[in-house]
């Protein structure tokens, strides 16, 4: 059983998060549960609420797999260290940060004499320094809140840059159908209806240009004359694929 300190601050919200959405989700180890004194399951449940994440017991490697925007995250949390038996933390953590690509040790190190044993340890079982990162705390309250505000701060990065990805995208994407509109509507009869269908039906330009006759008239619902005057438009000698476009 981890120790625990006599008192307990109650869980006020750290983290910004939209009112009625969920922040996240947070997977704890069922086994790591067990081991822990009720009163900071308690702590960690009414902190999570307070901060819109679901808590789901599970059977994980990980002591804590939190979901965040899309990001998993996953922890170690060190709630009793050993000074005499600290071996199997240090093969454990070898062993997990090979799975999981985002993985952090959270080590509870109340007075100094644990302090000094992780310092020696530390270097002892030949850590990498940031590979995982170690996040030594003084209470165990202090580590879960750090916990959550890592994979909190973690996810609005990977969402953030997810907008910003989806936002260039979509730019792109709009840009490129402008310029696609202005190359098949400089056909002769074809307008922005003509010019969608064979988008959607066949593709780029250069799809378009290798398309027959028959495959636009199976694929769209361009007429036969129009059909034709595609397949024409891209055969004549004096019209280029990719052609400049300002």
């Amino acid at each position: 059983m981890s120790n625990l300190n006599s008192s307990y601050r109650y869980p006020t919200p750290q983290i910004p998060s939209n009112s009625g959405s969920s922040a996240g989700v947070c997977m704890m180890n069922t086994k790591w549960r067990d081991e822990q004194h009720p009163s900071f399951i308690n702590f960690i449940a009414s902190f999570l609420s307070a901060n819109s994440f679901r808590l789901n017991f599970v059977p994980i490697a990980p002591d804590c797999i939190f979901n965040c925007g899309g990001l998993s995250v996953a922890f170690i949390f060190v709630t009793n260290w050993d000074c005499q038996n600290c071996e199997p933390i240090f093969s454990r953590v070898k062993k997990l940060k090979g799975q999981f690509a985002n993985l952090y040790v959270v080590v509870s190190l109340p007075i100094k004499e644990q302090n000094d044993s992780f310092v020696h340890s530390y270097f002892k079982y030949g850590m990498e320094l940031g590979k995982p990162t170690f996040v030594p705390v003084q209470d165990l309250e202090m580590g879960f809140e750090k916990i959550v505000k890592i994979a909190h701060s973690r996810g609005t990065c990977k969402r953030q840059d997810a907008l910003s990805k989806l936002k260039a995208e979509r730019k792109q994407s709009v840009q490129g159908m402008g310029n696609f509109l202005r190359v098949v509507t400089s056909i002769p009869g074809i307008d922005n209806h003509d010019a969608n269908a064979l988008n959607q039906a066949i593709g780029s330009i250069e799809a378009i240009a290798k398309a027959s006759k028959g495959y636009i008239l199976e694929n769209t619902d361009l007429s036969a004359d129009n059909a034709e005057t595609v397949t024409k438009f891209f055969r004549d000698p004096k019209f280029y694929l990719g052609p400049k476009i300002n």
